[in-house]
């Protein structure tokens, strides 16, 4: 049924469409820090930090907070808490807090500590996929079947992630068509939403264009989110391309947590307050409030003893650096 809906956007010129949409009016940040970000953190926080920085996190309007990821504690250690962090949190109202559940056993732990929704985490390169997860593109699809099966008899929303969109550490340039194989499969399996990762942080406004042009041929740009690496500086202006497109959520993670621990110098996540300042700068809605979060940002970069990555952060707590907490 997706394929037939997805040729029926095809020949009406969808595309066309898409291209045509104006920057939206508001934006839904997916805040990412407390899994993607802290995950990739040299430094494991205890629980009870975790959850105090999600808590601080539901109070600054954020809607979505992607809490932890139930995987291996052989393979990410910073993740072995991850019941007790979801238990220990407190469920703000209207907010969301997801979790990533790569296989069906991590997805069953989730639903143990009354998880709601979950997202698996795919790649468009089949190096990636191998080094990342140890397995093929086909055989993470079909793991993540099971994943969505479960997932929709347990009525439990699924987000799906795609990495290395534009670029991989080992293949170089990844053609849009590579995307398109793994966002179709993963809109039959149910998926309501797909974040595309340039996860190396290595796409540009061109290429980021490119991308969208033919990503928006199969699925509506509503189903669609951003989910850039700022390695070369392009985090905002891939966003801002993206915003162009229509694309109305993007992931982001607090004070530019994290980074790839299989690519070579991949730093984090877009900073949360970065993209934040440059949504209100331009009008556009995100619901938050730009110095609550700059405080959550410099307390948990006061946890891992580091630097914030936001320059906004940095910026406003130099101009007011008395600011409450």
């Amino acid at each position: 049924m997706q394929n037939l809906v997805h040729r029926t956007l095809r020949i009406k010129g969808f595309r066309n469409f898409a291209t045509k949409h104006t920057q939206p009016t508001a934006v839904r940040i997916v805040e990412v820090g407390p899994r993607d970000g802290l995950q990739n953190e040299p430094t494991i926080l205890p629980a009870a930090i975790k959850i105090e920085l999600i808590n601080a996190l539901s109070e600054t309007g954020l809607r979505t907070i992607e809490t932890t990821s139930f995987v291996s504690t052989k393979w990410v250690p910073q993740m072995g808490d991850n019941s007790e962090v979801f238990r220990g949190i407190n469920k703000f109202p209207g907010i969301s807090y997801p979790v990533l559940t790569p296989n069906l056993k991590g997805f069953q732990e989730a639903l143990k500590v009354g998880a709601e929704e979950v997202a698996i985490f795919g790649a468009a390169s089949e190096s990636f996929s191998k080094k990342n997860i140890n397995c093929s593109i086909a055989e993470s699809l079909a793991r993540f079947e099971d994943v969505t099966e479960a997932a929709k008899k347990a009525q439990i929303k699924v987000r799906g992630y795609i990495s290395t969109v534009v670029g991989c550490p080992y293949e170089g340039k990844i053609k849009p068509s590579a995307v398109i194989g793994v966002v179709e499969k993963m809109l039959e399996m149910g998926c309501y939403e797909i974040s595309l990762g340039d996860t190396i942080g290595v796409g540009t406004p061109g290429s980021f264009s490119e991308l969208l042009r033919e990503v928006t041929e199969v699925v509506p740009i509503s189903m669609l989110a951003v989910h850039c690496h700022d390695t070369y500086g392009q985090a905002l202006p891939n966003i801002l391309t993206s915003l162009d497109f229509g694309v109305a959520v993007v992931d982001a993670s607090v004070s530019g947590l994290g980074g790839c621990p299989y690519a070579r110098g991949a730093s984090g996540n877009a900073a949360t307050e970065d993209v934040v300042y440059m949504l209100h700068g331009l009008g556009i809605e995100t619901g938050i409030d730009l110095p609550k979060l700059v405080n959550v940002g410099k307390f948990i970069c006061e946890k891992l003893g580091r630097q914030s990555e936001s320059k906004v952060n940095r910026a406003m707590r130099k101009t007011n650096p008395n600011a409450p907490c």
